[in-house]
């Protein structure tokens, strides 16, 4: 089992060491699945085999030292130099293999089931969501919200809350569906979007915008005009680059394209049933719908909704809209 488990732990660190050095696409949700799976095999095989194997043995050394010690007793010798307790103690110990591999699977199985079905931490990459969220945030995101999904296969098992619009959502993107992405819901199955002149209007009903101060955001050091964006009666900011042509340049070919018209002035996308247009807040900076088409329910990760930490800026921590 040694040499198994030597195999086993190689491979798992071969996979990581591949896709940190970018050899390979790693898929987190799946490594996380196969080590729960193999630690769990191990660690009932621990807990039904070998530990019961090595209490025997224990058993079996106590029981054997106190026939010594009576066998000895009967020839007038009372004293015998052996530590029973010690050599117990080492047959008792979990050997090295095991303590990789079953004395890590409460642990593994504790992150397994708090990441694919209660809470999942994301790291922001992208300025595409400034002002709701920065560089450098750490979110949470609520991975039952839409219902709870299995690992691995993205299947829904419950059928959760739908997606409604204003919600900041991650999801695989789904053009490379191993990327998460995360933008803001505009559009549910059954809605006409349009994105026109740099004015959002939703079933024909343009939504309430006003005038803020503008933002200064320190990576680009300027200042962007922001606005406050009514969407589905849940106010949330936004930025607009005066400098940035209404226009959408390079939309890709994707899924349900014949349900957009685009122009000079943007775009209107009408979202067919199963789908939903994402939009980031900054409007001018962010690879969105706009651009790679709509986002199938499959793909949903999960609502996010909390910003637990920002390294450069411990004032980001808080709720957002």
């Amino acid at each position: 089992m040694q040499a198994v488990t030597g195999v086993i732990l190689a491979a798992f660190a071969a996979y990581v060491g591949a896709w940190y050095f970018g050899a390979l696409e790693g898929n987190f949700a799946l490594l996380l699945f196969l080590a729960t799976l193999v630690t769990g095999l191990y660690w009932l095989a621990e807990r039904f085999y070998f530990l019961p194997q090595r209490q025997k043995a224990a058993a079996e050394l106590e029981a054997n030292a106190l026939q010594r010690q009576e066998d000895l007793a009967k020839l007038g010798i009372a004293k015998v130099d052996s530590d029973v307790s010690e050599a117990q103690r080492k047959i008792l110990a979990q050997p090295w293999w095991l303590d990789w591999t079953a004395g890590l699977f409460p642990v593994i199985i504790g992150v397994f089931i708090l990441r694919s079905f209660l809470f999942e931490p994301f790291k922001i990459p992208s300025g595409s969501m400034i002002p709701t969220l920065w560089v450098g945030d750490l979110i949470l995101v609520n991975k039952f919200h839409y219902g709870l999904r299995l690992p691995v296969l993205n299947t829904k098992v419950t059928e959760g809350t739908p997606p409604q619009r204003g919600d900041v959502m991650v999801f695989r993107y789904p053009p490379k569906p191993s990327l998460d992405y995360i933008k803001r819901v505009v559009g549910v199955p059954g809605d006409e979007v349009a994105y026109l002149n740099k004015r959002l209007t939703i079933n024909g009903k343009p939504l309430t915008t006003n005038a803020l101060p503008e933002f200064f955001d320190e990576d680009t050091m300027r200042y962007f005009p922001q606005f406050e964006e009514q969407l589905a009666d849940q106010p949330h900011r936004l930025l607009n680059d005066p400098a940035r042509p209404a226009y959408i340049p390079g939309a890709d070919d994707f899924a349900f394209k014949d349900n957009c018209t685009y122009s000079i002035e943007g775009v209107v996308c009408k979202v067919p049933e199963g789908h939903y247009f994402m939009m980031g807040d900054n409007r001018d900076n962010s690879l969105d719908s706009r651009y790679w088409g709509f986002v199938p329910d499959k793909n949903i990760v999960g609502k996010a909704f909390f910003v637990w930490m920002n390294f450069g800026n411990l004032k980001r921590i808080g709720s957002f809209n």
